[in-house]
Protein backbone atom coordinates (compact mmCIF):
# COMPACT_ATOMS: atom_id res chain seq x y z
CA UNK A 1 0.00 0.00 0.00
CA UNK A 2 1.36 3.19 -0.79
CA UNK A 3 2.09 5.84 1.83
CA UNK A 4 -0.62 8.12 -0.21
CA UNK A 5 -3.51 5.67 0.49
CA UNK A 6 -2.13 5.42 4.59
CA UNK A 7 -2.12 9.35 5.13
CA UNK A 8 -4.14 12.24 4.26
CA UNK A 9 -2.07 15.27 2.50
CA UNK A 10 -3.64 18.58 2.87
CA UNK A 11 -2.11 20.50 0.29
CA UNK A 12 -5.21 22.53 0.63
CA UNK A 13 -7.05 24.88 2.94
CA UNK A 14 -10.04 23.22 4.86
CA UNK A 15 -13.00 24.12 6.11
CA UNK A 16 -12.87 25.60 9.63
CA UNK A 17 -8.94 24.48 9.33
CA UNK A 18 -7.11 24.30 12.66
CA UNK A 19 -3.80 23.09 11.64
CA UNK A 20 -0.92 23.69 9.49
CA UNK A 21 -0.64 22.34 5.96
CA UNK A 22 1.36 18.68 5.13
CA UNK A 23 4.95 19.34 4.50
CA UNK A 24 6.09 18.52 0.89
CA UNK A 25 9.67 20.48 1.61
CA UNK A 26 11.96 19.74 3.96
CA UNK A 27 11.92 23.68 4.47
CA UNK A 28 8.15 23.10 5.77
CA UNK A 29 9.36 20.10 8.03
CA UNK A 30 11.67 22.15 9.68
CA UNK A 31 9.25 25.11 10.38
CA UNK A 32 6.49 22.77 11.72
CA UNK A 33 9.53 21.00 14.25
CA UNK A 34 10.28 24.67 15.32
CA UNK A 35 6.44 25.54 15.78
CA UNK A 36 5.74 23.18 17.73
CA UNK A 37 8.84 23.64 19.98
CA UNK A 38 7.88 26.82 20.17
CA UNK A 39 4.41 25.64 20.85
CA UNK A 40 5.30 24.00 24.19
CA UNK A 41 7.59 26.75 25.26
CA UNK A 42 4.82 29.24 25.07
CA UNK A 43 2.72 26.87 26.80
CA UNK A 44 5.01 26.61 29.60
CA UNK A 45 5.24 30.09 29.90
CA UNK A 46 1.15 30.85 29.96
CA UNK A 47 0.80 27.96 32.86
CA UNK A 48 3.84 29.55 35.26
CA UNK A 49 2.35 33.35 34.81
CA UNK A 50 -0.81 31.98 35.36
CA UNK A 51 -0.02 30.16 38.60
CA UNK A 52 1.65 33.03 39.96
CA UNK A 53 -1.11 35.07 39.11
CA UNK A 54 -3.21 33.04 41.15
CA UNK A 55 -1.24 32.48 43.96
CA UNK A 56 -0.47 36.45 44.64
CA UNK A 57 -3.81 37.34 43.97
CA UNK A 58 -5.15 34.22 46.52
CA UNK A 59 -2.65 34.48 49.01
CA UNK A 60 -1.72 38.21 49.52
CA UNK A 61 -5.92 39.24 48.86
CA UNK A 62 -6.68 42.35 51.24
CA UNK A 63 -9.51 40.56 52.52
CA UNK A 64 -7.58 36.93 53.13
CA UNK A 65 -4.56 38.77 54.65
CA UNK A 66 -4.60 39.54 58.33
CA UNK A 67 -1.68 41.72 57.84
CA UNK A 68 -0.28 43.69 55.54
CA UNK A 69 3.08 42.21 54.11
CA UNK A 70 6.17 44.31 53.14
CA UNK A 71 8.73 42.43 50.77
CA UNK A 72 12.33 43.93 49.86
CA UNK A 73 15.30 43.22 47.67
CA UNK A 74 15.76 39.45 46.78
CA UNK A 75 18.96 38.88 45.04
CA UNK A 76 17.91 34.69 44.55
CA UNK A 77 14.62 36.03 42.88
CA UNK A 78 16.22 38.94 40.84
CA UNK A 79 18.80 36.45 39.45
CA UNK A 80 15.37 33.49 38.53
CA UNK A 81 13.65 36.28 36.87
CA UNK A 82 16.47 37.33 34.90
CA UNK A 83 18.56 33.68 34.18
CA UNK A 84 15.14 32.22 33.46
CA UNK A 85 13.95 34.54 30.43
CA UNK A 86 17.06 34.64 28.88
CA UNK A 87 17.51 30.89 28.96
CA UNK A 88 14.02 30.70 27.06
CA UNK A 89 15.44 32.97 24.54
CA UNK A 90 18.60 30.92 24.13
CA UNK A 91 16.44 27.82 23.65
CA UNK A 92 14.44 29.75 20.60
CA UNK A 93 17.19 31.03 19.03
CA UNK A 94 19.31 28.32 18.56
CA UNK A 95 16.71 26.88 16.36
CA UNK A 96 15.67 29.38 15.04
CA UNK A 97 18.75 30.45 13.52
CA UNK A 98 19.39 26.97 12.36
CA UNK A 99 16.73 26.76 10.33
CA UNK A 100 16.99 30.36 8.81
CA UNK A 101 20.53 29.15 7.72
CA UNK A 102 19.03 25.96 6.31
CA UNK A 103 16.33 28.19 4.50
CA UNK A 104 19.21 30.29 2.48
CA UNK A 105 21.41 27.54 1.20
CA UNK A 106 22.02 27.42 -2.01
CA UNK A 107 21.92 24.01 -4.18
CA UNK A 108 23.20 23.79 -7.84
CA UNK A 109 19.61 23.21 -9.34
CA UNK A 110 18.62 20.77 -11.69
CA UNK A 111 15.50 23.09 -13.54
CA UNK A 112 14.97 26.98 -12.63
CA UNK A 113 12.06 28.32 -12.83
CA UNK A 114 11.14 32.24 -13.20
CA UNK A 115 8.04 33.09 -11.49
CA UNK A 116 6.41 36.56 -12.69
CA UNK A 117 3.75 38.59 -10.69
CA UNK A 118 1.49 40.83 -13.01
CA UNK A 119 -2.03 43.00 -11.96
CA UNK A 120 -3.43 40.10 -11.38
CA UNK A 121 -1.89 36.78 -12.94
CA UNK A 122 0.95 34.37 -12.10
CA UNK A 123 3.51 33.67 -15.83
CA UNK A 124 6.09 31.08 -15.47
CA UNK A 125 8.97 30.28 -17.53
CA UNK A 126 11.13 27.16 -16.85
CA UNK A 127 14.24 26.76 -17.94
CA UNK A 128 17.94 25.18 -17.68
CA UNK A 129 16.99 20.82 -18.17
CA UNK A 130 20.75 20.07 -16.69
CA UNK A 131 19.27 16.31 -16.10
CA UNK A 132 17.92 16.49 -19.75
CA UNK A 133 21.46 18.20 -21.72
CA UNK A 134 22.45 15.50 -23.71
CA UNK A 135 18.74 14.83 -25.47
CA UNK A 136 17.75 18.55 -25.66
CA UNK A 137 18.75 21.74 -26.45
CA UNK A 138 19.25 23.50 -23.02
CA UNK A 139 18.01 26.88 -24.20
CA UNK A 140 14.31 25.81 -25.15
CA UNK A 141 11.82 27.43 -22.06
CA UNK A 142 8.41 26.41 -21.05
CA UNK A 143 6.04 29.21 -20.43
CA UNK A 144 2.71 29.24 -18.55
CA UNK A 145 0.67 31.99 -17.93
CA UNK A 146 -2.09 31.14 -15.46
CA UNK A 147 -4.89 32.97 -14.83
CA UNK A 148 -8.08 32.17 -12.27
CA UNK A 149 -10.22 29.63 -13.19
CA UNK A 150 -13.99 31.59 -12.11
CA UNK A 151 -16.50 29.77 -10.91
CA UNK A 152 -18.80 29.97 -14.23
CA UNK A 153 -16.10 28.31 -16.18
CA UNK A 154 -15.62 25.73 -13.38
CA UNK A 155 -19.56 25.15 -12.87
CA UNK A 156 -19.75 25.00 -16.83
CA UNK A 157 -17.52 22.42 -17.38
CA UNK A 158 -18.39 20.20 -14.50
CA UNK A 159 -14.62 20.27 -12.84
CA UNK A 160 -16.04 18.02 -9.77
CA UNK A 161 -13.68 18.48 -6.38
CA UNK A 162 -12.45 21.49 -7.85
CA UNK A 163 -11.02 24.11 -5.50
CA UNK A 164 -13.03 28.02 -5.74
CA UNK A 165 -11.14 30.36 -6.33
CA UNK A 166 -7.86 28.01 -6.14
CA UNK A 167 -8.16 26.66 -9.63
CA UNK A 168 -6.44 28.31 -12.64
CA UNK A 169 -6.38 27.62 -16.24
CA UNK A 170 -3.64 25.66 -16.66
CA UNK A 171 -1.18 24.10 -13.79
CA UNK A 172 2.39 24.36 -13.88
CA UNK A 173 4.54 20.76 -13.63
CA UNK A 174 7.10 20.10 -11.77
CA UNK A 175 9.10 17.13 -10.95
CA UNK A 176 9.45 15.66 -7.16
CA UNK A 177 12.95 14.69 -6.10
CA UNK A 178 14.96 17.24 -7.54
CA UNK A 179 16.25 20.62 -6.71
CA UNK A 180 14.46 23.47 -8.35
CA UNK A 181 15.78 27.49 -8.02
CA UNK A 182 12.74 29.61 -8.29
CA UNK A 183 13.50 33.25 -9.40
CA UNK A 184 10.42 35.56 -8.12
CA UNK A 185 10.26 38.67 -9.51
CA UNK A 186 7.10 40.95 -10.84
CA UNK A 187 6.64 43.24 -13.70
CA UNK A 188 3.96 46.11 -11.66
CA UNK A 189 4.08 46.36 -8.30
CA UNK A 190 4.98 44.00 -5.42
CA UNK A 191 3.63 40.83 -5.18
CA UNK A 192 4.42 37.88 -3.01
CA UNK A 193 4.30 33.84 -4.49
CA UNK A 194 3.63 31.67 -1.16
CA UNK A 195 2.47 27.87 -0.99
CA UNK A 196 2.14 27.20 2.06
CA UNK A 197 2.56 23.19 1.67
CA UNK A 198 6.27 24.36 0.76
CA UNK A 199 7.16 26.47 3.38
CA UNK A 200 8.29 29.21 0.62
CA UNK A 201 6.69 32.75 0.80
CA UNK A 202 8.78 35.10 -1.30
CA UNK A 203 8.41 38.57 -2.79
CA UNK A 204 8.18 39.22 -6.13
CA UNK A 205 9.32 42.87 -6.50
CA UNK A 206 9.55 44.88 -9.81
CA UNK A 207 13.43 45.68 -11.27
CA UNK A 208 14.90 42.15 -8.49
CA UNK A 209 15.25 38.40 -8.76
CA UNK A 210 14.43 36.91 -5.50
CA UNK A 211 15.81 33.52 -5.21
CA UNK A 212 14.93 30.55 -3.21
CA UNK A 213 16.03 26.95 -3.82
CA UNK A 214 13.12 24.02 -3.43
CA UNK A 215 13.89 20.58 -3.22
CA UNK A 216 9.79 18.55 -3.40
CA UNK A 217 9.65 14.99 -1.69
CA UNK A 218 6.46 14.01 -2.47
CA UNK A 219 3.99 14.12 -5.74
CA UNK A 220 0.94 16.23 -5.39
CA UNK A 221 -1.60 18.87 -6.23
CA UNK A 222 -0.38 22.16 -4.59
CA UNK A 223 -2.06 25.48 -4.52
CA UNK A 224 -1.33 29.02 -2.85
CA UNK A 225 -1.62 32.52 -3.62
CA UNK A 226 0.15 35.97 -3.52
CA UNK A 227 0.37 36.57 0.07
CA UNK A 228 0.84 40.95 -0.41
CA UNK A 229 -1.74 43.45 -1.04
CA UNK A 230 -1.24 44.14 -4.52
CA UNK A 231 -4.23 46.07 -5.62
CA UNK A 232 -8.21 45.59 -6.33
CA UNK A 233 -7.80 41.78 -7.59
CA UNK A 234 -5.18 40.50 -4.76
CA UNK A 235 -7.25 37.65 -3.76
CA UNK A 236 -7.73 36.54 -7.35
CA UNK A 237 -4.16 35.13 -8.31
CA UNK A 238 -4.09 31.96 -7.23
CA UNK A 239 -1.18 29.25 -7.81
CA UNK A 240 -1.69 25.89 -8.71
CA UNK A 241 1.24 23.29 -9.18
CA UNK A 242 0.99 19.63 -9.88
CA UNK A 243 4.16 17.83 -8.84
CA UNK A 244 5.04 14.48 -10.53
CA UNK A 245 7.43 11.98 -10.45
CA UNK A 246 10.85 13.03 -12.31
CA UNK A 247 10.78 10.47 -14.98
CA UNK A 248 7.48 11.33 -16.31
CA UNK A 249 8.41 14.90 -16.23
CA UNK A 250 10.95 14.07 -18.08
CA UNK A 251 9.00 12.42 -20.56
CA UNK A 252 6.24 15.72 -20.52
CA UNK A 253 9.26 17.95 -21.50
CA UNK A 254 10.76 16.43 -24.02
CA UNK A 255 7.31 16.05 -25.66
CA UNK A 256 6.05 19.34 -25.33
CA UNK A 257 9.81 20.70 -26.38
CA UNK A 258 10.09 18.28 -29.32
Amino acid sequence: MSIEKIFFFCDAPELAQLRLQDPSTTTMEGLLEFNKHLLFVITIIVMLVGWLLFATISNFDEFNSQESQSFFHSNALEIVWTSLPALTLLSLASPSFTLLYSMDEISTPEISVKVIGHQWFWSYEISDFDTMATCMDSDKTLKYTCYLLTEESISEKNYLGFFRLLETNKRVLLPSNTHLRLLVTSVDVLHSWTIPSFGVKVDACPGRLNQVNVFLKRIGMFFGQCSEICGVNHGFMPIALLVVPSIQYHYFVVSKLF
